[in-house]
């Protein structure tokens, strides 16, 4: 295996922003870093479950791909434009915890996130599966995926809580910016 590659690929699709790190940063902003860490968590948790479930049913789910990525698109653009939406009309001037900001959100985010599930389900079958077999590499390769992924949410997690007083003094801009940005990963799945 290509491991500078592997790990490139890894990196590019977990850091780049995409619907849960979008809520991530929108979660520190608006509620604090304990909440985001929180979403946070669940996301993490998820994301290892969807590479898991990739690892042991790749073959089957390669014969029933097209009718998957339908259901996930639908699904998850219609979440994702909920998400903005709420972002959108997010109120800052009186901050209550909401409950969407939970363990299971972030968990539930994750198996609605197309970007997610598209790259849980090539990474093990481009990179893992063509050269390690055996289930220890297998598992340390998930274990190491899911840890990537984990470091990409705490990025996305200090950027928020290092720069929240600037996002806090800016929120109307802030939640404008993060809806639209929700809105647009919402609709590249149909691009």
């Amino acid at each position: 295996m290509n491991l500078t590659s592997f790990l490139i690929y890894c990196m590019i699709v977990t850091f780049t922003p995409g619907p849960t790190n979008i809520v991530i940063l929108s979660t520190v902003h608006n509620f604090g870093t304990k909440k985001a860490m929180e979403y946070t968590y669940g996301a993490t948790v998820a994301f290892g479950l969807l590479l898991v479930i990739s690892a042991i049913l790749n073959s089957m789910l390669m014969t029933i791909i097209p009718k998957i990525l339908m259901v996930m698109q639908i699904i998850g653009s219609i979440y994702m434009f909920y998400l903005a939406y709420q972002t959108y009309k997010m109120d800052t001037s009186n901050p209550t915890v909401i409950q969407s900001a939970t363990f299971m959100s972030g968990f539930l985010m994750q198996f609605l996130n197309p970007k997610v599930v598209l790259f849980t389900m090539t990474v093990i079958p481009s990179f893992i599966i063509p050269n390690y077999t055996a289930v220890p590499a297998v598992t340390i390769s998930v274990l190491a995926i899911t840890f990537i992924g984990f470091l990409a949410f705490l990025t996305w997690v200090l950027f928020g809580t290092l720069f929240k007083k600037f996002l806090q003094n800016h929120s109307k801009i802030v939640n404008v910016m993060m809806a639209l940005f929700l809105a647009y990963s919402a609709l590249m799945i149909w691009m």
